[in-house]
């Protein structure tokens, strides 16, 4: 191991995350507007504040990850006072863990005085996420496609258009990962995989120019959505309700159970948010917008 133990303190900011847009199942990912924030300090011992007291163990994500990356990168480790500070609900489909896996990678590099090297970031986030589609639009902010190979994570990013708002839904319940991956047809027709593929590129670029006809010709999807709607007791009516309210589509944020409305404009956005909380006065409902940032880290 290289490096003395830090003695500064480490603010890690990572963005929420929406992976597979739909049509994008297990490639697309999307970086968001709300960050969960993470300070890191040295301390004699282990100590994680900020969240639920069962995750101040040595099993905490956030830690484990950092020493993990500290391992794996040839870097000194030291006890920390961990806190997080995030806005993320807890019901899925936001990508909390990738930012806790995020956030100790990335902490780990700051406290020894490194940049961050964003590669070696996610192809290690992406071995403890084991996937990419959440850890890879967290790392480099935009809308990212992401895939391995060799053992590499191979991404290509977006922008997005500043017109579309992301209108997400949480729940007061989860759906678990894996409830939602047994869902899952173990196998799917030729038909529906031309079928995929073609409106996965069209959302590529429909995202890109933001144009809402174009997103909703796009994205029906016939691999996921369909088999984990069922999971989410709330779905068929809030999908309904924010249709009607003026969404240009209504998709399941990763596996859910939050879901997201795309909206073109604030004031559409603001009209779906409304109809959602008046249908269902208990949902978390936040409007945000694509965020081009990925994680950052600051020293104090």
């Amino acid at each position: 191991m290289i490096g003395e133990p830090s003695t500064t303190r480490v603010i890690v900011r990572v963005p929420a995350t929406s992976a597979n847009l739909g049509v994008g199942f297990d490639v697309l990912g999307l970086a968001l507007d709300l960050d969960a924030t993470f300070t890191f300090e040295p301390s004699e011992r282990l100590l994680v504040s900020g969240c639920d007291e069962s995750f101040n163990t040595p099993d905490n994500l956030v830690w484990r990850s950092y020493l993990m990356a500290c391992q794996e990168l040839g870097l000194a480790s030291q006890p920390l006072h961990i806190h997080e500070d995030s806005p993320i609900p807890a019901s899925g489909g936001l990508g909390s863990s990738s930012t806790c896996v995020v956030a100790g990678i990335v902490a780990a590099q700051a406290l020894a005085g490194r940049p961050i090297d964003r590669q070696k970031t996610l192809s290690l986030a992406t071995t403890i996420e084991g996937h990419p589609d959440n850890v890879a639009p967290a790392v480099m902010g935009g809308l990212v496609s992401s895939y391995i190979e060799g053992g590499d994570t191979i991404t290509t990013r977006w922008p997005v258009a500043p017109n579309l708002r992301f209108v997400c839904m949480a729940p007061p319940y989860r759906v678990l990962t894996s409830d939602a991956r047994m869902a899952l047809p173990s196998m799917v027709p030729m038909s529906s995989v031309s079928w995929q593929v073609g409106r996965c590129l069209a959302m590529v670029s429909a995202l890109a120019s933001g144009r809402g006809k174009d997103i909703r010709a796009c994205c029906h999807d016939r691999i996921h959505e369909p088999y984990r709607a069922p999971l989410i007791p709330d779905y068929e009516r809030l999908q309904e309700a924010s249709l009607q309210a003026g969404a240009i589509t209504f998709l399941i944020s990763g596996s859910g159970a939050t879901m997201l409305a795309i909206c073109d404009g604030d004031t559409s956005a603001r009209q779906v948010s409304d109809a959602a909380v008046a249908l269902m006065p208990e949902l978390w409902v936040r409007t945000m917008c694509a965020s081009e940032r990925g994680v950052s880290a600051s020293h104090l």
